[in-house]
């Protein structure tokens, strides 16, 4: 499955305590994981009776053609060195392995939230596609890929012509694998051209499938192991899922093995700095492809030297040719875009205030420089939403990122305020560098409402000791419009000049029965309604006010009459002392 193995070193020494440690190692990672004498994973391929090929991969029998695949077993978890520095496979103390290249963790990451959305049964882990990820390119060869998620140069594996391999002969007429005899599992996650067909996906929504970027093939390879409805929180279902993608006992064991290390612990490192495998279950002769082997994160891009005049490189009569450049030196390349970025700057973002539920009118929006204040197109820029928030990026998403234009720009997606009210921050970084960030903050206010009306104008009485017939209702709006899930309090108040709580006359009543005058946490339903609870009265008569007041300022105050029954009298018999005259008059 991987291209361009490194070679296997041959007269590796050997000791007893390097075998042991990294027999150690291959034991603690999972079960069944056969070692030759040096504790490498054994590099023949043991089918295994659970794998599923789900059908269509063109008759390979595995969404790869069970291509060879890199066998290097996680480090060990030890501070020291390696015992000896001339053992074959010296252990790691762990943190080189751990780091995954910027772009290409995003693209597990990015993946994994979108399963999470579409497959949302199939529980899939973006540790387990980094697990595949690591196997199958060596984290798309230490994440050589450039800002839109592509491969420098095409990962292939070797010619599927059964010489050594599976025998597939062409099905995409060199379309995908530039080979129009044999197939080659092709691009970070090493489809087969006749999976890739009908597997892949568009991850980066450029609008293509394309098994070189990385952001296609991790969404492709998520999606092929989710197919036939499994769960991978399941074990037996995610093993089903592993052996699906290479029909090997062996290659299981080595995915889950990184898949537990991953899960332990990552952290991101730079584009094009990822560390590199080196051995494979291909056997010395698995580098095939175009290109050189990935044995240094520069090397999918090198050519060949060029002699320049008066440098030693001529090759004329009575002139010894050079000698050959060092594989361990490679030619320099060209810096990435990336690489050139020195600095983030404000791209006249302005102020990111929004009322609760509502989208911020402001976008966040840098610009990626060098240190000589150049804009820099085709970079990748994270913006995170950081902080005690509810509020989203367009879509739902806490994280989106961008690549910068051609004047340096990325603006990241409108942001939509949730109900949490407060202050959080949005980020902005670049990916695949170390540099210091852009912190934006922005501000939820409370929903509000500027004027309460009541619904209804019959006139509010009682009886002593009653309980009102109607329900105070109330219409809040904001600026003419319906002010939904709006804060307000209700508050029986002493009188229209003094707002403190009233202690005798109308009452609310709690969960208990006990007498109440404040309500809060009062909210106004989606069209702005508000209807309070029932009004009783204790035994004072008299008139009471009733003050409403919402976020925002709006207020209304509802008169309240409590006087006793009216009673039949003879006509021209004056009513008794005592007994108020009917009002309809409300007093604000």
């Amino acid at each position: 499955m991987a291209a361009h193995f490194g070679r296997l070193r041959k007269g590796a020494a050997s000791t007893a305590v390097a075998a042991a440690a990294v027999a150690a190692l291959s034991a603690s990672q999972a079960p069944g994981v056969a070692t030759d004498s040096l504790g490498r994973q054994a590099s023949g391929a043991q089918p295994s009776a659970d794998a599923s090929a789900g059908g269509q991969d063109g008759g390979a029998g595995a969404a790869t053609g069970n291509s060879p695949y890199y066998t290097d077993l996680p480090p060990l978890k030890s501070p020291n060195p390696s015992p000896s520095s001339t053992i074959g496979t010296p252990v790691s103390v762990g943190e080189a392995e751990a780091g995954i290249p910027a772009t290409v963790l995003d693209a597990y990451k990015r993946a994994e939230t979108s399963l999470r959305a579409s497959k949302p049964g199939c529980n899939l882990p973006w540790q387990l596609l980094a697990a595949i990820g690591k196997v199958e390119s060596g984290q798309a060869r230490g994440g050589r890929v450039d800002a839109n998620g592509t491969t420098y140069s095409p990962i292939l594996g070797p010619k599927l012509d059964g010489n050594g391999f599976a025998l597939i002969g062409d099905t995409d007429n060199g379309a995908y694998d530039g080979d129009s005899a044999y197939d080659r599992a092709v691009g970070p996650m090493q489809f087969i051209p006749s999976t890739w067909e009908w597997a892949g996906r568009d991850g980066n929504g450029d609008g293509k499938k394309d098994p070189n970027n990385v952001y296609d093939a991790a969404l492709a390879a998520g999606h092929y192991l989710c197919r036939a409805g499994r769960d991978l929180s399941v074990q037996a279902q995610m093993n089903a899922a592993i052996l699906s993608y290479n029909n090997s006992t062996a290659y299981l064991n080595t995915v889950l093995s990184w898949l537990e290390y991953y899960r332990k612990g990552t952290h991101e490192v730079p584009d094009g700095t990822g560390s590199l495998p080196s051995h494979s279950s291909g056997g010395d002769n698995s580098t095939a492809g175009p290109g050189p082997s990935p044995s240094a994160p520069s090397t999918p891009e090198s050519k060949p030297s060029t002699p320049k005049p008066g440098g030693g490189g001529s090759t004329g009569p009575g002139t010894s040719p050079s000698a050959p450049a060092s594989p361990s030196t490679p030619p320099a390349t060209p810096p990435t875009p990336t690489e050139t970025v020195d600095h983030l700057e404000d791209a006249d973002t302005g102020k990111l205030t929004a009322t609760a539920g509502q989208t911020f009118a402001t976008k966040v929006s840098v610009r990626t420089e060098t240190k000589a204040g150049k804009a820099v197109a085709k970079v990748r820029v994270r913006f995170m939403i950081v902080g005690d928030t509810d509020a989203t990026f367009t879509g739902g998403e806490s994280a989106a990122t961008l690549v910068t234009d051609s004047k340096g720009t990325a603006t990241a997606p409108a942001l939509v305020a949730g109900e949490k009210t407060g202050g959080f921050t949005v980020r902005a970084t670049v990916v695949g560098r170390t540099l210091s960030g852009l912190d934006y903050a922005a501000t939820v206010t409370a929903r509000q409402a500027d004027t309460l009306t009541r619904t209804g104008d019959t006139e509010l009485t009682c009886v002593p000791g009653g309980e009102f017939a109607d329900q105070v209702q109330l219409k809040a709006t904001y600026k003419g419009a319906p002010a939904g899930k709006v804060a307000a309090t209700a508050t029986l108040v002493k009188s229209a000049d003094d707002a403190t709580e009233n202690d005798k006359g109308p009452y609310f009543k709690d969960a208990d029965g006990k007498t109440v005058r404040t309500l809060t946490d009062l909210t106004t339903d989606a069209d702005g309604a508000l209807k309070l609870p029932k009004l009783y009265a204790d035994d004072t008569t008299g008139t009471f006010l009733l003050r409403v007041t919402t976020t925002g300022g709006a207020t209304l105050t509802v008169e309240l009459k409590v006087a006793p029954a009216a009673t039949d009298t003879p006509s021209g018999t004056p009513a008794p002392s005592g007994t108020p005259a009917p009002s309809g008059t409300a007093t604000p």
